[in-house]
């Protein structure tokens, strides 16, 4: 993976089919978490690719689609988030007013993120008027993941990266069968982790670009 970079006036990140697969899955995931329809996947991207551990890969966004339906789900409470926590009466009117427009809105930024990585090839072209937009929709994928993995503190998120370097150093000296590491966590956080490195890239790329056209 590498991050965006500009060429010729676009945003380019470059990924591996493997990447590209799990990160339109997650998008389409969130997709769905905020009512939306399944961006046209009776399968998800990658699944006829010919990669033979898509089942493994998908295994760990399990826990993602069986909450779907949890009308409480603290991970849509951080994509709409309540106007007012002392004024229930005025949290409910805002949301009954803005609440669809907004789940639109986010929706159709996933939607158009998800087709952008399914289209075939490494780069990733993002134009520079859409960067921030799709900036926006990596946010609500992040935020998705970390409510997942219980990232509320700068310690929680401290802690998630040593448990990476931990899992990381245990499987590479075959040690991880002697630390009760999980891998399923230890996944959902590196993808958390790439996200934040892609989005922060796209970022840079945004904030560049306009220094340029001042």
């Amino acid at each position: 993976m590498r991050g965006f970079e500009e060429r010729d006036g676009l945003a380019v990140a470059e990924l591996d089919d493997e990447e590209r697969m799990v990160i339109a899955r997650i998008v389409a995931d969130v997709g769905l978490l905020l009512g939306g329809e399944q961006f046209g996947m009776d399968a998800p991207v990658g699944r006829d690719a010919g990669l033979d551990d898509a089942d493994e890969i998908f295994k760990h966004l399990q826990g993602l689609e069986e909450s779907l339906a949890e009308p409480d789900d603290p991970a849509v409470l951080s994509l709409l988030p309540s106007a007012s926590r002392d004024d229930r009466d005025v949290a409910d009117e805002f949301r009954r007013l803005t609440e669809s427009d907004l789940r639109d809105l986010k929706v159709r930024r996933l939607q158009t993120m998800w087709e952008q990585l399914s289209e075939d090839g490494p780069e990733w072209e993002i134009r520079a008027e859409d960067a921030l937009s799709t900036a926006a929709a990596l946010t609500d994928v992040r935020l998705v993941l970390a409510s997942r993995l219980k990232l509320e503190t700068d310690e929680d998120a401290d802690r998630l990266h040593g448990e990476i370097d931990l899992a990381t150093h245990a499987l590479d000296t075959d040690a991880d069968d002697d630390l009760g590491i999980d891998p399923e966590r230890v996944w959902l956080g590196m993808l958390y982790q790439a996200l934040t490195w892609l989005q922060e890239s796209l970022v840079q790329f945004s904030v560049a670009t306009e220094d340029v056209r001042e």
